[in-house]
């Protein structure tokens, strides 16, 4: 089966082939660098990262790039606010982004172009925009002329008429058409700026992201992703002022968009105030179970994050990683199943594949003769490749955050219990599953042996 995707901007699901069929590009829309990413951001890079692992797979290689936005009104404010310079603040949420999707399980992208690493390319672009009659100079603003570009509108299905109201947008006397949209804008001397022709400045958001996709992948590229709520006017913004900027070629052959987190119904963003820090979620729980949340629903879809999703992904990895430790003495690599790729290939669809993960799981336990656990393991550690699930060893994952000393205790008790049934002391053996079970430690007992989790 081949690779079929969503594409938001024909509506309907389309195969994938790329450009190149040795390397498709894929940009996807990354992190402004002001604050901690919540568990809403996390959503994209999990799942396109998925995406990102089967175009390898598929194609042999992949240019993928994330961008790190580094210039910013938000960054500026919260430079202002703690009295730093915005480098300090970048530089510090930068590393905390990149630290929290690796604790999540995401691989970092091919490229990590920055916003102020490329203000030359940046300067250009708007340079070209200008001469070709899409952009206009007023008052230290270069601003994007909206009625200049009869697709406006398209990616978004928006009709023009009613974007250009004025009630979506900042209303400014420079600009011809309130729906017009700034490139360049000049900075104060307490603000970030660079020299341009149109004074010292810094860029518009949307412009960022085109020249970076351009510098690094090509003017026209496979696939662009990130979240719903920039179909607009981000990624709309980006369509028109790339390919007005390249003589109407194709800016992005494929969009993908995956939908909002929700906390208890309502859209998860920092300026609602209801969101949950990866920082602080991968302290309280297994990373790994954060990232099985995620990847829980069609990332189309609206997930609503709550404790139970989590605590639901726990037990579930429970059962998967101690599959894998009955399965200790067996000696397999991953092999991954075509069931867990034609999952994939139908639009990356990943609640499928955890269901064919659980099925496989249920098979490897149900595995009599070595040839079948073989199998079985070898397709379950392959299964979890795909997903970026079951990567630790059983014994870190059922020890977690625990020391091995305590290991050692726990196990002591429990070869006690064993002991204390085969005398028939079984008011011993309950005395000491109670303790355990006081302690938050579950055990479970099975033809290969007592297992043992934490609650």
């Amino acid at each position: 089966m081949s690779l079929r995707l969503f594409n938001s901007l024909t509506r309907r699901v389309e195969p994938f082939a790329p450009l190149d069929p040795a390397c498709p590009t894929l940009y996807v829309c990354g992190p402004t660098v002001y604050n901690y990413a919540h568990i809403g951001n996390a959503r994209g890079p999990v799942v396109f990262g998925v995406l990102a692992a089967l175009l390898r797979r598929r194609y042999g290689d992949l240019r993928y790039a994330r961008n790190i936005t580094d210039v910013d009104d938000k960054i500026n404010a919260a430079a202002r606010e703690r009295g730093v310079p915005i480098s300090e603040i970048t530089d510090r949420y930068a590393a905390a982004y990149r630290e929290d999707m690796a604790a999540l399980g995401v691989a970092a992208p091919d490229i990590e172009p920055a916003a102020t690493a490329h203000i030359g390319e940046i300067i250009a672009m708007i340079e070209r925009l200008i001469a070709s009659g899409h952009a206009y100079a007023a008052e230290g603003h270069v601003l994007f002329s909206v009625s200049s570009y009869d697709g406006y509108g398209k990616l978004s299905r928006r009709d023009p008429d009613e974007m250009l109201a004025g009630a979506r947008v900042e209303v400014a006397p420079y600009k011809r058409d309130a729906g017009d949209f700034v490139l360049w804008k000049p900075s104060t001397d307490e603000l970030p700026g660079w020299d341009s022709p149109w004074g010292r400045g810094r860029p518009g958001w949307h412009i960022e992201c085109s020249a970076m996709a351009a510098s690094h992948l090509g003017e026209t590229i496979d696939i662009h992703a990130g979240g719903i709520d920039l179909q607009f006017p981000h990624h709309e913004n980006e369509v028109a002022q790339s390919e007005c900027a390249h003589g109407g070629r194709t800016f992005a052959r494929f969009w993908l968009h995956n939908g909002m987190l929700t906390l208890t119904g309502t859209k998860m963003s920092k300026s609602a105030g209801n969101i949950e820090k990866v920082n602080d979620l991968r302290r309280r729980h297994p990373p790994e179970a954060l990232r099985y949340a995620l990847l829980s629903a069609h990332y189309r879809q609206p997930l609503d994050w709550s404790d139970n999703l989590i605590e639901q992904s726990v037990r579930t990895l429970d059962r998967l990683y101690g599959t894998l430790r009955d399965l200790a003495a067996v000696d397999a690599g991953p092999g991954i199943p075509a069931a867990i790729d034609a999952a994939l290939d139908d639009d990356l669809n990943t609640p499928q594949a955890l269901a064919e993960l659980a099925g496989i799981a249920a098979d490897a336990r149900r595995a009599g003769d070595d040839d079948a656990r073989n199998r079985s393991k070898s397709r379950l550690l392959g299964a979890g490749v795909a997903l970026g699930l079951l990567q630790q060893d059983p014994a870190a994952w059922f020890a977690r955050g625990v020391s091995g000393d305590d290991d050692a205790r726990i196990q002591g008790l429990i070869d006690e219990r064993a002991a204390a049934k085969k005398t028939r002391d079984f008011a011993r053996a309950d005395a000491i599953r109670e303790q355990l079970a006081a302690e938050g430690i579950l055990l479970e007992d099975t033809p290969q042996g007592v297992r043992w989790k934490r609650a």
